[in-house]
């Protein structure tokens, strides 16, 4: 595929033609709507302009010196400037100063980035991104979803943002696979599907990465968490407790993981494993281990399972799952069962309730046959502490529940709330509410002392508040 075919959309202004065969879908795109902010071909002025930018980027590509290395982006930016401001004056296009230099950007955004999301990337406040086909673009802001006035020309132009973003990484969608995961060159988690199996054209949803790691104090500024939460989740880490945090997508697993792992002491060697790698430990001696996707053959797969096998040969002393969505949680707990002390993972509940059924769910997923009460045996044996982070209906995140796991009662996992969250109440748009201790220590709390750890009383509040 040449350059300007990857890059360059279809001529604005003109009707869409019909995808050739063997084209995602196999039909025509979507037709664009006909009144609204997305509405491009609803302002002449635009699809003049669009047609003006078109023309100027194919001859920007065509005139591109085919020595001059793309990686270097300082040298690919000013070769486009200067090209740019020379193809202008020569047609004597007439802009104003400001829609000169939109125009430039946009122009370079789909030559050296990805194309009209790139702007979404580069701003710090939108979270996540997700393309419903060429003509609706939605992105959260401070957890609120808000539809955005980027759009794309057709189904073949966002196709080809989309090979941009997983050529790099080897991987492929077409209709034999239409559907991947994959990542940004930031650590951005991407999940891609195309048609005929998403019916509004190509979609594709970017979890974006943070340029910077969020810490304890923006925990407890944010409202996520208290001091007092956070003073605890500090020493059971330390003391070795087997934690596992617990939330709906979008809530936070992922960010807590990284907080919580940070306090991991630096002279412990730990095996971080996972499906993308998002985990930023700032600890030096860390090994990083990513699963694998089958070729195109179906063949090579490394799953999460054969990497936590893999890691117990490692001479772990801390084992760090991102995610548990299979059979691997057999083998997470049995690890945490086996002197893997201080195990930490995230997955999807709504509840600490929910996650010890969840898990039970996994493991049977493992393929052993074993009775339902030796599975909660492992899991209550296994788990210390379970986290649950939920977003909540204003956008915010909060940690509603840290959840002791106390054993087994007949058929049945004892749990004992530590920290809950009480909504009070929903004003002005605005989730009120408190964080607070119930009152009741953690049977687990020798194993502070053990370690040398001393809390602060307080830390778990009125003591009799609980005995009543």
């Amino acid at each position: 595929m040449s350059l300007l075919r990857r890059i360059e959309g279809a001529r604005p202004g003109q009707p869409e033609q019909p995808q050739q065969p063997g084209a995602p879908g196999g039909q025509h795109p979507p037709k664009p709507p006909a009144e609204g902010p997305l509405s491009q071909s609803a302002s002449p002025a635009r699809d003049a302009q669009r047609d003006v930018r078109s023309r100027l980027q194919s001859r920007i590509i065509n005139n591109l010196d085919p020595r001059l290395d793309l990686s270097d982006a300082k040298a690919v930016k000013s070769s486009i400037e200067e090209m740019f401001n020379k193809f202008i004056d020569e047609e004597g296009i007439v802009v104003t100063r400001v829609e000169r230099q939109r125009m430039l950007e946009q122009i370079m955004d789909e030559i050296l980035g990805f194309g009209p999301i790139q702007p979404l990337l580069n701003d710090d406040t939108i979270t996540e991104i997700m393309v419903n086909g060429p003509f609706r673009t939605y992105v959260e802001r401070k957890g609120k979803l808000q539809l955005s006035d980027v759009t794309f020309v057709s189904d073949e132009h966002v196709s080809r943002v989309i090979e941009r973003i997983i050529a790099p990484i080897g991987r492929r969608v077409d209709e034999a696979k239409p559907f991947e995961d994959a990542r940004l060159p930031d650590g951005s988690r991407v999940n891609i599907i195309i048609p005929p199996l998403a019916l509004n054209g190509p979609v594709v949803t970017i979890r974006k990465f943070p340029k910077y790691r969020i810490t304890v104090e923006d925990y407890i500024k944010f409202g996520t968490a208290t001091a007092e939460m956070m003073e605890f989740l500090r020493a059971c880490v330390e003391a070795r407790l087997n934690m596992y945090i617990s939330g709906g997508t979008g809530s936070g697993k992922t960010t807590l993981l990284n907080i919580l792992s940070g306090f991991i002491p630096e002279d412990e060697r730990i095996i971080t494993i996972e499906d993308a790698a998002e985990l930023k430990l700032v600890q030096d001696h860390v090994v990083r281990l990513e699963s694998r996707a089958a070729n195109i053959e179906g063949k090579g797969a490394v799953t999460i399972m054969d990497l936590v096998r893999n890691a117990l040969r490692m001479r772990p002393e801390r084992i760090v799952v991102g995610e548990t969505r299979g059979g691997e949680a057999l083998s997470m707990l049995q690890a945490m069962n086996t002197g893997h002390d201080g195990s930490l993972s995230t997955g999807h509940a709504n509840s600490p309730r929910d996650i010890l059924a969840r898990l039970e769910t996994m493991c049977l997923m493992a393929g052993v046959e074993l009775p339902a009460r030796a599975i909660r045996e492992q899991i209550a044996s296994a788990l210390d502490l379970i986290i649950q982070i939920s977003r909540l209906k204003d956008g915010s995140r909060k940690i509603t529940n840290i959840t002791e796991v106390q054993g087994m009662e007949g058929e049945t996992i004892v749990l004992q709330d530590v920290f809950v969250f009480e909504q009070t109440g929903y004003v002005d748009g605005k989730v009120q509410g408190r964080l607070r201790p119930t009152g009741i220590r953690p049977k687990f709390s020798e194993k502070f002392e053990a370690a040398g750890i001393k809390l602060p009383q307080n830390v778990f509040g009125d003591m009799s508040a609980g005995l009543r």
